[in-house]
């Protein structure tokens, strides 16, 4: 099995990677910032979800063929980034409306949750990061590399689910401050959608 040391790296890689700006992170903010802490949750679960799939990708070896067939990496980019641009013009549309946060009855726990799967798992660059990180600490020698690959894509997903939990704890109380401000509410829905077409060209993006 791998040992101490190399778990405790690979812990402290995960939480700074957690930590660091990008797509989960940011998504996460703006939805617990815009339906509060109930919804943040419902999609950090959704995401480390999506990284349970992406870890069991490169456990089995599924995670190569991103790698390695520029078809199958394009086609899911194509559907990601199409997924926030629609998640970017639901934005906006709240944004527009008259009404008081017609889109937060709507968007139910099942629905974030399920948002969050859609988010991580149609973003293939996910798989190959995944593919390139969790080998670094694996070893043959140490027995079954599908078993090691388990067991970090779990520590990845603990960190992720402690950093994330945190991120969600603190936009939502901000959001919860602007409540009842419907100014507020309607700038937080225009930098979603502005976050949600940033996403989408960064996955179009070439590395």
């Amino acid at each position: 099995m791998i040992g101490a040391e190399e778990l405790w790296w690979f812990w402290t890689a995960s939480v700074l990677l957690g930590l660091a700006p990008g797509p989960d992170n940011l998504f996460v903010l703006t939805q617990a910032a815009l339906y509060g802490r109930r919804a943040g949750f419902s999609v950090v679960l959704g995401l480390c979800t999506g990284l349970v799939m992406h870890t069991s990708a490169v456990a089995l070896g599924i995670a190569a063929l991103f790698k390695t067939s520029e078809f199958a990496f394009t086609g899911l980019k194509l559907v990601g980034a199409g997924y926030l641009l629609w998640l970017a013009w639901q934005a906006f549309a709240t944004a527009s409306s008259p009404s008081d946060r017609p889109a937060a009855a709507a968007l139910t726990p099942l629905r974030l949750y399920r948002r969050g799967i859609i988010m991580n798992v149609t973003n293939p660059k996910v798989s190959v990061f995944f593919l390139a990180f969790l080998p670094q600490f694996a070893d043959p020698e140490r027995g079954s590399l599908v078993m090691q690959f388990f067991v970090l894509g779990g520590l990845f997903i603990l960190a992720t689910l402690v950093v994330f939990g945190g991120i969600t704890l603190l936009a939502g109380t901000l959001g919860e401050r602007f409540e009842r401000s419907k100014r507020a509410r309607i700038l937080l829905s225009r930098v979603a959608g502005v976050v949600f077409l940033a996403l989408a060209v960064r996955l179009m993006l070439p590395d």
